[in-house]
């Protein structure tokens, strides 16, 4: 009987809000220097490179933001086998989603300090990052200009900055210390739309300021975490460009 050649046709499918692709998965218990135990998660690419890592603070605690809030918990579920990015995730204080609930009780952008100090030496000191970017949003924002300064730190990429807890003075941090900021500001945000950004961190001369078209302050849709994912990619590990729309 003669062989007969047959060919495998591969069936692709879209990525979809609920999509989830393969990485090494691991819950995560961070000690603040003030005796606090945050939860979260890093979500490591099986194989390749594993050099680069960003460490995600989440929107406002009190108005529903957590290490879940949608554009995180898909970055955890795609970039580490999309563009090779460790995605670090936690609750601050007195925060609790689906991991569960992290010690003590809303700091008002203050004793947040703690949690994010914990939070950097955690991915040096325990997950052994080479290579880490601060990605915070909204709320995140603020406690990423505030308290992300570590020298370790490789730069920051703000989302939907509201400028709500920030000092000039943390500004002016960064427009001394020049390391790369990139802001993704929603042209329809309700806090901070891309012509007071211009003006509030043009004490920032490094700054790369990116006004997204149609933007929202929640990105909703998955246009919207599209284009944020494939920033951060473009700005933590550019040689996984473009990120695929189908897998």
């Amino acid at each position: 009987m003669p062989w007969v050649k047959t060919k495998l046709k591969l069936v692709s499918e879209l990525i979809r809000p609920s999509t989830v692709l393969p990485a090494l998965r691991e819950e995560i218990d961070i000690r603040t220097a003030d005796g606090l135990t945050l939860v979260g998660e890093v979500a490591t690419p099986t194989s390749g490179d594993r050099s680069h890592a960003i460490l995600c603070l989440h929107p406002l605690p009190t108005h529903g933001g957590m290490m879940d809030s949608h554009i995180y918990k898909k970055a955890a579920n795609r970039l580490p086998y999309l563009a090779d990015i460790t995605v670090i995730r936690f609750n601050t204080r007195g925060t609790t989603s689906e991991r569960g609930r992290s010690d003590g009780e809303f700091g008002s952008g203050i004793a947040e300090r703690e949690d994010v100090i914990a939070a950097i030496n955690f991915a040096y000191e325990k997950l052994k990052a080479k290579s880490l970017w601060v990605v915070g949003w909204s709320f995140g924002t603020d406690l990423a200009l505030r308290y992300a300064r570590d020298s370790r730190v490789a730069g920051l990429i703000l989302l939907s900055p509201p400028l709500r807890f920030s000092e000039p003075a943390d500004l002016q941090f960064w427009a001394t210390d020049g390391r790369p900021i990139t802001a993704l500001i929603p042209e329809f945000d309700d806090y901070l739309q891309p012509a007071q950004a211009r003006e509030r961190f043009s004490v920032i001369p490094q700054i790369d300021l990116i006004p997204v078209e149609d933007g929202k302050h929640l990105w909703v849709g998955e246009p919207m975490v599209h284009r944020v994912l494939s920033e951060i990619t473009r700005i933590v590990n550019p040689s996984r460009l473009p990120l695929p729309l189908e897998v």
